[in-house]
Formats: C-alpha cells, sequence, structure tokens
C-alpha cells in the first residue's frame, strides 16, 4: 500500500500543480437579455427616431432594415424586420462603445435615449 501511494504521489501532485488558475478557465460569453430593451424591441422606425433623434446610419436591404444610432458612449444598430406584411420593427440591437468593445445593450440605449433628451 505504501508503494503504491509513493508511486501515485507524483502523479496527484503534478495534476493539482497543473489545475487551470483563474485566468486561464474557459470564458462564458455574456448572456444576451433582452431586460431594458422594452423601448426599442418591437418598435418601428419612427418611434426609433423619436426616442434617439436621426441615425447615423439607414442601411436597406431587401425588406430588412438597420439604423444605427452613435453617441460619446455607445453605438447602437436596430435591426428591423417587416412581421406579417406590416411595417418593419426592431426584432434585434446590438451594442458596442465607439472603440468597438462590448456595452450592455440596455445601458446604451439608456444612454442614448438621455443624449437625446438633453
Amino acid at each position: 500500500m505504501k508503494r503504491s501511494v509513493a508511486i501515485l504521489l507524483p502523479f496527484i501532485v503534478s495534476a493539482c500543480a497543473t489545475a487551470p488558475q483563474g485566468s486561464d478557465l474557459p470564458q462564458t460569453p455574456p448572456v444576451a437579455s433582452a431586460s431594458g430593451l422594452e423601448r426599442v424591441l418591437g418598435r418601428d422606425a419612427r418611434a426609433l427616431v423619436a426616442l434617439f433623434g436621426e441615425p447615423e446610419l439607414d442601411v436597406r436591404e431587401e425588406q430588412a432594415r438597420k439604423l444605427q444610432f452613435a453617441g460619446p458612449i455607445c453605438v447602437l444598430d436596430a435591426y428591423l424586420y417587416p412581421k406579417g406584411g406590416r411595417e418593419p420593427v426592431v426584432t434585434y440591437v446590438d451594442a458596442r462603445q465607439p472603440d468597438g468593445r462590448d456595452i450592455d445593450r440596455a445601458s446604451c440605449v439608456a444612454a442614448l435615449a438621455a443624449a437625446h433628451r438633453r
């Protein structure tokens, strides 16, 4: 018994020594929540312009449309698609900081709306 423990001890110690450290653990991607996006999801282009002002970019491709709103805090891309033959509405939004880093979408919506009210 002592001999088998002596043989296995180096393997046990090396396994502990090579365990992933905090920064080596796989990163879990952020969960995209719709919470806080009620002001934009399901809204049409007119509602977005009323909320944020004129878009920086308006791209149309067939029936789809992308409106981009930018401010000092973030850039928001709103993707509008028609539903049941009606006017296109926002079905998805994406947000990033001006330098391209991720930012919470709901925070970006709030920041852009506040900047437009000023």
